[in-house]
């Protein structure tokens, strides 16, 4: 397979100003009438823009309404404590995005005065936004002309050129593309309406090409290609991971859950400790290996509670988990942030990952199990 683009000079071929025309005119009659729209504060539709970022409209929209009733603006959302924060995203995904929206607003304040930036080398500057971020955000809150490259953006353009190589090939071509196309008279509007032709007509699978305002100079609808382009690679397997995971109850009924580093998957939320299994070892030597590796305690696995399943991005997990008897030892952070104890009650006060839920709704409907709540068995 050619990994070698076409050259950025078969933009020029395109009848640019109508193109843009048709675009804008499809918009006006079929855009998606949505709350960061009809807006002009930054805030606003910069927290939008992360949260989109590989999520659907339709996850966003309530996590959207909920962020902006709980901070309404850029300092509220400075001076919260990174917890709530994270509890306000729980369940969205990609944490480390929530992360950075928080880091984000504290270095607005203390370096713009509280005021969102206008200039594209200092927005470039924040936590977590990127080019395509960037310039979505200063297009669709003050109008200026940059141009974007999102996932949407990508395959318009991959099928309106015909492109011939995977999209990782040729992103200097498809963002000249996106540099060409825009419409430097309105492109906020432009932008906003390339991302909705993504979206609800050229979509990944079995694009709407009789109502799309391209289809006329659309190559892979020439010639056929929609559904082979945009091209692909040969993907290897997902990985697949076994996680042996504690429930760890005390004395007193406690459950111990620790913090994850900052850096890292998922980073700062909690979680039931433990670890991979390794080669030759059984789920609860892993068990009982992590939990002295992570947090210096010693502990005795007593029964198999349930077996969760969750799928990331890139890998697998199969999560299995036990319920555990605090042995001795006091919980120490050597591979975590902070740990706490915690009744049951308690854990829906903090930020979880979603597969971690799972746990705690099942611990919920079982209560402290029979076999825990006898003390003199614990002395």
């Amino acid at each position: 397979m050619s990994k070698l683009p076409p050259s950025e000079d078969c933009w020029r071929e395109f009848p640019l100003e109508t193109l843009r025309r048709s675009l804008l005119d499809w918009y006006a009659c079929q855009g998606r009438n949505l709350p960061w729209r009809t807006t002009q504060d930054p805030y606003a539709i910069w927290v939008s823009e992360i949260m989109l970022q590989q999520t659907q409209v339709k996850t966003v929209l309530p996590y959207y309404e909920r962020w902006l009733a709980r901070f309404p603006t850029l300092q509220t959302l400075a001076a919260a404590e990174q917890e709530e924060v994270m509890m306000l995203w729980q369940g969205l995904g990609y944490y480390a995005r929530a992360r950075n929206l928080h880091r984000a607003a504290q270095k607005i304040v203390s370096d713009h005065g509280g005021q969102f930036p206008t200039r594209m080398e200092e927005v470039l500057t924040l936590p977590g936004i990127g080019k395509t971020t960037a310039g979505g955000i200063l297009s669709s809150a003050f109008n200026q002309p940059w141009p974007i490259l999102d996932g949407n953006v990508k395959r318009v353009l991959a099928r309106l050129s015909g492109l011939s190589v995977p999209v990782k090939y040729a992103l200097s071509f498809l963002w000249k593309g996106s540099e060409r196309l825009l419409a430097p008279d309105d492109p906020k509007a432009f932008n906003q309406a390339l991302m909705d032709l993504g979206a609800t007509v050229c979509t990944p699978k079995q694009p709407n090409c009789l109502l799309c305002p391209w289809s006329d100079f659309c190559q892979a609808h020439h010639l056929n290609l929609q559904s082979v382009i945009p091209m692909s690679e040969t993907r290897n397997p997902i990985p697949h991971k076994l996680i042996g995971v504690a429930v760890i109850w005390n004395a007193r009924g406690q459950i111990l859950i620790d913090k994850r580093p900052q850096s890292g998957l998922l980073g700062g939320l909690w979680e039931f400790p433990g670890g991979k299994v390794e080669p030759n070892e059984s789920l609860a030597e892993c068990v009982v290996r992590e939990i002295q590796e992570e947090l210096g305690i010693a502990i005795e696995v007593l029964e198999h509670f349930m077996t969760v399943e969750h799928a990331y991005t890139h890998f697998k997990v199969t999560l299995s988990v036990h319920h555990c008897r605090h042995v001795s030892g006091q919980p120490q952070t050597l591979e975590c942030d902070e740990v706490k104890w915690v009744v049951l009650d308690e854990l829906n006060q903090y930020p979880f990952p979603t597969a971690n839920q799972k746990i705690i709704a099942a611990l919920r409907e079982e209560g402290v199990p029979s076999g825990l709540s006898a003390r003199a068995e614990w002395d």
